[in-house]
């Protein structure tokens, strides 16, 4: 098994330049839905699909300059019910299962025969989960701040864990929930963000955002998107994060993704991780490292959650240069 690479020095790689997309548009996905999508960098460039985090998030500009602009054709979307696609914070027909198939259609619609998957934070979640129900149709894989959505990992950030690291961030997040409900936070959080009020989901939104916003990186509070404080974006973010969250990734069993990593074992992959992540702690980067022996898996000692610190950047840059080359 491959050592792990532990990332310290000095120089270090930024983005790419700014781009614009090349083309762009909804597509229907069935029911309510129209995801937005976009493409960026070269038309005919080698083709990959970034996956953002949340669920619930959205694609903005600096995803696209994680990779070489002038060699690769980027295609990016907002996932169902967040960011440009319609209807807004929808939770109907929303799933893991769903927006896997998203992809495809996405990846039909586009002529796209194989493609390298990007994904951090859930993007990496949903990207493990394509892989393994779609292996055929992925050429590489791209990780960032690894999360396998089990239920280990959402007692540590929603119930105790992080918690002991940032209570005064964790006191703020426990303010709308009455002490008797504090015994299981995402059932709480989902019966209020699911609410018919919309000030009581405004309420629940803004409090759930900003405990993944306050913990995010190293560098603090003031590294935390502002897109947080954006009621639209809090409430679809808040909603559709804790609807995925409450119905376990809508995964037929906890430890599904580690439980089919033999389906997926052969696809090149890179995972980059900081060691200081407190959203998705490195335990979960290391079990998939010990499932996956090939991968190449990098820790950035100096970096916690966001992909927009220093050495996560570098590291993701290094990484998707390699992914160009394997064919």
């Amino acid at each position: 098994m491959p050592s792990p690479i532990v990332s310290a020095g000095s120089f270090r790689r930024g983005l790419y330049g700014e781009n614009q997309p090349f083309a762009s548009g909804w597509m229907p996905v069935g029911g309510p839905h129209e995801i937005f999508y976009e493409e960026c960098g070269r038309p005919d460039g080698k083709p990959c699909v970034i996956l953002h985090g949340g669920p619930g998030g959205a694609i903005n500009p600096t995803m696209r300059r994680f990779f070489d602009p002038s060699r690769w054709r980027m295609v990016l979307f907002d996932q169902r019910g967040c960011g440009r696609s319609r209807p807004n914070a929808s939770l109907e027909d929303n799933t893991t299962w769903a927006l896997i198939e998203d992809i495809e259609r996405l990846r039909e619609k586009l002529g796209v025969e194989k493609w390298c998957v990007f994904g951090g934070s859930w993007g990496s979640t949903l990207a493990l989960a394509y892989a393994i129900t779609h292996p055929e149709r992925v050429e590489s894989l791209v990780l960032r701040g690894v999360f396998l959505l089990t239920a280990r990992e959402l007692r540590w950030f929603y119930q105790e864990g992080a918690s002991m690291l940032f209570p005064d961030a964790w006191e703020r997040f426990c303010a709308p929930v009455p002490e008797a409900e504090r015994g299981d936070m995402i059932s709480a959080y989902h019966k209020r963000l699911t609410h018919r009020d919309r000030k009581i989901q405004a309420e629940a939104a803004a409090a759930w955002s900003q405990w993944e916003g306050d913990t995010m990186s190293i560098r603090g509070p003031e590294a935390r998107p502002s897109k947080f404080n954006e009621i639209d974006f809090a409430i679809a973010f808040a909603r559709i994060e804790c609807h995925f969250f409450a119905n376990g990734g809508f995964f037929g069993e906890d430890g599904w993704i580690l439980k089919n990593m033999d389906k997926i074992r052969h696809i090149p992959g890179w995972i980059v991780q900081g060691r200081f992540d407190v959203v998705t702690p490195m335990d979960a980067a290391w079990r998939l490292k010990s499932a996956w022996p090939q991968v190449r898996f990098e820790i950035v000692w100096d970096a916690g959650h966001a992909s927009t610190e220093p050495g996560v950047v570098d590291a993701l840059i290094r990484a998707t240069d390699q992914a160009f080359r394997v064919s």
